[in-house]
C-alpha cells in the first residue's frame, strides 16, 4: 500500500472494522462447527477479507450483490446484521433466511445482497439478470458479482459475460482468485497467468488487482463502478488472493504444503491494511486495539443470540422451500 489516503477517515476505519469482523465471525464459525453446534458443512474466508470489503467498499447501498458459497464476508462487507447471520449459520429461526439457508444461502435483499450460493457459479446468471433488470427500469444501480477461480471454466461464466457485455449491462463481475478450486490449483486448471484475459473476448476491460490490499481493490472496482453506472457496460476484475482454511470444512488439503499457506500468511490483508492505518496516522494503536475488542465482542454477542434463538418448529420447516 502506498500514497496517501484517498479515502474519508470514517471510510477508512469502516472498512478496517468490516474486515476484523469478517475475521473473527469465520474463526468464531470454525470453533461452532468444532464444538457441534454447525450442521453440514461450511466455507471459509479467512484470508481473503481484503477482496470482500475492498469490493463492496465501492458500492452505494442501493447497489446489488450476489455471492459464492464462501460469502459470509461479502454478506458482512454488506452491512449485514452479524446476529441474523449467526443464527442463520447455526440454523435458526430467527436467521435471514430462517434458518433454511444455512452457510452458502444467507441473503439479505432489503440489503441489497441477492444471495450466496451453493452452486459453483450460480450468481454470474443471477447479477447478468439483475443488472438487466436495472437497465430496463431506468435507474442507476449496479450489480457486483462475486465467483471464485473453480466457475470461470463453467459454460455459466462465459454466457454471463457474454450478455452482459452485448447488452452493456452495469454489472461488476469480480473473480476473487483463491488459487485453488476445492484442490484443483489454477496453473494446472488455465493455460493463461491471469484469468482477467478473458474479458478481450467479451470486448471489456480486464484488470488484475493485488486481492490482499483492500485500497487497490476498492480503487480497481471503484473505477469498474462508475464505468458501469455511466452506461459503458461491465468489467472484469480479478483479485488474487487465497484462503488459509481449507476448501471446505472436509478438505484435507493435501494438494499444497505449509510452506505456501504460511508465505501467503505474510500478506496478511488485515495486517497490511492496519500497518497502514497507523503509518499515515489514520489510527493509533490504541484506536486499533478498541476496534479489535469492539469486533470481538460483536461476534460474541451475535453467538449468545443465535444460541438462544430458537429452531425452527417442525411442521413448519417446508415454509419458504422451494426445492
Amino acid at each position: 500500500m502506498k500514497g496517501k489516503p484517498s479515502l474519508p477517515k470514517e471510510k477508512l476505519i469502516d472498512m478496517f472494522r468490516k474486515m476484523l469482523e469478517i475475521r473473527d465471525f469465520e474463526e468464531k464459525a470454525e470453533e461452532l462447527f468444532a464444538l457441534g453446534k454447525v450442521h453440514g458443512t461450511m466455507h471459509l474466508s479467512v484470508g481473503q477479507e481484503g477482496s470482500a470489503v475492498g469490493a463492496v467498499s465501492a458500492l452505494r447501498p442501493d447497489d446489488w450483490m450476489t455471492s459464492t458459497h464462501r460469502g459470509h464476508g461479502h454478506c458482512i462487507a454488506k452491512n449485514g446484521d452479524l446476529k441474523l447471520m449467526m443464527a442463520e449459520f447455526l440454523g435458526k429461526e430467527t436467521g435471514y433466511c430462517r434458518g433454511r439457508g444455512g452457510s452458502m444461502h444467507i441473503a439479505d435483499v432489503e440489503g441489497g445482497n441477492l444471495g450466496a450460493t451453493g452452486v459453483v457459479g450460480g450468481g454470474l446468471a443471477t447479477a447478468v439478470g439483475a443488472a438487466l433488470s436495472c437497465k430496463m427500469g431506468g435507474v442507476d444501480q449496479i450489480t457486483l458479482c462475486f465467483f471464485g477461480d473453480g466457475a470461470v471454466n463453467m459454460g455459466i461464466f462465459h454466457e454471463s459475460l457474454n450478455l452482459a457485455a452485448i447488452w452493456t449491462l452495469p454489472v461488476v463481475f469480480v473473480c476473487e482468485n483463491n488459487q485453488y478450486a476445492m484442490s484443483m490449483s489454477v496453473e494446472k486448471a488455465l493455460p493463461i497467468q491471469d484469468i482477467a484475459d478473458r474479458a478481450c473476448a467479451y470486448d471489456i476491460p480486464g484488470v488484475v488487482v493485488d486481492g490482499n490490499d483492500v485500497l487497490a481493490v476498492h480503487d480497481a472496482v471503484a473505477e469498474a463502478v462508475e464505468r458501469a453506472r455511466a452506461g459503458e457496460g461491465p468489467t472484469l476484475v480479478e483479485c488474487k488472493t487465497y484462503r488459509w482454511r481449507g476448501h471446505s470444512k472436509s478438505d484435507a488439503q493435501r494438494y499444497r504444503t505449509r510452506e505456501e499457506v504460511e508465505t501467503w500468511k505474510e500478506k496478511d490483508p488485515i495486517a497490511r491494511f492496519r500497518a497502514y492505518l497507523l503509518k499515515k496516522g489514520v489510527l493509533s494503536e490504541d484506536d486499533a486495539q478498541q476496534i479489535e475488542k469492539e469486533a470481538h465482542e460483536l461476534i460474541e454477542e451475535a453467538v449468545a443470540f443465535a444460541e438462544y434463538s430458537p429452531e425452527p418448529r417442525v411442521e413448519e420447516i417446508a415454509e419458504g422451500v422451494y426445492a
